[in-house]
């Protein structure tokens, strides 16, 4: 199978940082591509179809949040990975970029480090099987509850014939969940399989994404089940 470096691009307006981003993606083997605009964010998004996007949150002509929102109502790009950057830490800002469809949020300053690897687990978050060997693991190319269907070859979900826009990171919660149906899967679980953190902080993330897929499922979402004080679980009836 031919392979190729990941393709990155990152808008961000102060060109110290861009230029710091494009030098560490690079030297990890990504193809990195950079904007300091939020127009021009866009505009390299549709001609370029980047694998991941690092996304500043305020950009000058087209906030980042607004450039996330568009990208997300444009269905070649409703399952783009994209990692927010900004330099407010208030939980609210957070879980604004998590509502508008962000996969991940990170704070500034960063360590460069770390942006890569959450980079990395983002990519295989989008694009690989999920991992984990645990029992009661149902893996199949096509899964079918009722009238809900989930093609994971085609990374596709329907419900009545309907077809479902998931992000990234939405559709790896369902696929992971659907995988493992009637088993009760804890919160900490999810956080390391599904995000790839092991730290509590991030808990909140989990729930703000399960809001969102709720709602994106619809009726059938009566197939996730909450388990209080404990995590979730995918209900066959």
């Amino acid at each position: 199978m031919e392979s190729r470096r990941p393709r990155l691009l990152a808008v961000e307006d102060e060109r110290d940082i861009l230029d710091l981003l494009l030098m560490t993606f690079t030297a990890e083997g990504f193809e990195a591509t950079g904007a300091e605009d939020g127009l021009s964010g866009l505009e390299k998004c549709v001609s370029l179809h980047p694998d991941i996007l690092i996304l500043d949150l305020m950009l000058p002509r087209l906030d980042g949040l607004e450039l996330c929102r568009r990208l997300r109502h444009d269905g070649r790009f409703r399952q783009l990975p994209i990692i927010m950057l900004t330099a407010r830490a208030e939980e609210a800002d957070r879980l604004k970029g998590f509502e508008t469809g962000a996969d991940d949020y990170v704070v500034k300053p960063f360590s460069f480090k770390e942006l890569v690897m959450r980079a990395r687990a983002l990519l295989r978050r989008s694009g690989a099987v999920v991992s984990g060997g645990d029992s009661g693991r149902r893996e199949e190319a096509v899964m079918r509850f009722g009238s809900l269907e989930i093609d994971h070859a085609a990374r596709r979900v329907t419900f009545k014939g309907r077809e479902i826009s998931l992000t990234a990171t939405e559709y790896k919660l369902l696929y992971y969940l659907a995988g493992r149906p009637g088993l009760v899967v804890e919160r900490g679980q999810l956080l390391e399989e599904v995000w790839g953190y092991q730290e509590d902080s991030y808990a909140r993330t989990i729930d703000t994404h399960m809001r969102r897929l709720r709602q994106k499922l619809g009726e059938a979402e009566v197939y996730l089940e909450t388990i209080r004080g404990v995590g979730y679980r995918f209900k066959l009836s």
